[in-house]
């Protein structure tokens, strides 16, 4: 990828120092910002200023991608038009209307993956309480998804649908990118499968054209650090686990 004429190259040692200061003037390297950023799930009902959540989308655009195509399209849905939305989404899951997701649901994982998996939902039910293989548990969690867990504002990610699994890849830099700017701005986000289960009648609901992939859902908004779902903290395998040297 090309940087534009007038923009400087960073050196790396640099880059990985740059400060990312939040509202309550705590800052953070680029390092930091990665380890410390979690999923929440409960968000405190003040709004996003509309300017913060423009800072952080711009933040993202640099994101890299495939030839420099850049194929992601953001909505931010709030207020009334999201709280509708929410009805909807609810009202089709106690239906038990048949999910119409543009991206298909996992239907098993190899053994690693699987055991990563059984990690968390054993570390969760022991911290939390909550059994993620009781199918009410699962009802109740995709409820909760589409109510975006009581945050002010949401987001959807949506490219066309022509594009390849590569643009699928590039959607997740841009998501991560999204999400760490705003962790690095004090914000809370959440990415989420379970809001793209409904995605024809969701974007029916927002007039978005059918030829357009629902790729993730995002829950954006101020954490609520006192609620126990919002300190149970995931781990990461070894490195070992991942890491081959070749030499």
């Amino acid at each position: 990828m090309m940087c534009p004429e007038n923009v400087k190259l960073i050196p790396c040692e640099i880059l990985l120092r740059i400060i990312y200061k939040n509202k309550e003037g705590y800052k953070m390297d680029t390092i930091e910002c990665i380890k410390t950023r979690m999923s929440i799930r409960k968000f405190k009902p003040e709004p996003v200023p509309k300017e913060l959540l423009q800072e952080v989308i711009e933040a993202a655009l640099w994101s890299p991608s495939y030839k420099n195509t850049q194929p992601w399209e953001v909505i931010i849905i709030s207020g009334k038009k999201k709280e509708e939305l929410s009805k909807m989404l609810v009202a089709l899951l106690e239906k038990g209307e048949p999910m119409t997701p543009d991206i298909p649901e996992p239907k098993g994982w190899p053994e690693a993956q699987k055991r990563r998996i059984d990690d968390l939902f054993s570390s969760r039910a022991k911290q939390l309480g909550v059994d993620l293989r009781d199918p009410a548990v699962v009802k109740a969690a995709k409820i909760a998804n589409s109510r975006f867990y009581g945050a002010p504002q949401g987001i959807l990610l949506f490219q066309d649908d022509s594009l390849t699994p590569w643009s699928i890849f590039d959607m997740g830099l841009f998501a991560q990118s999204l999400m760490l700017a705003a962790h690095a701005k004090g914000l809370g986000t959440v990415p989420q499968a379970f809001l793209t289960d409904y995605a024809k009648q969701t974007k029916e609901f927002l007039q978005i054209p059918p030829s357009k992939r629902l790729v993730l859902g995002i829950s954006i908004g101020y954490p609520d650090r006192d609620e126990p779902i919002n300190q149970f903290k995931t781990n990461r395998v070894a490195l070992s686990e991942v890491l081959k040297w070749i030499e």
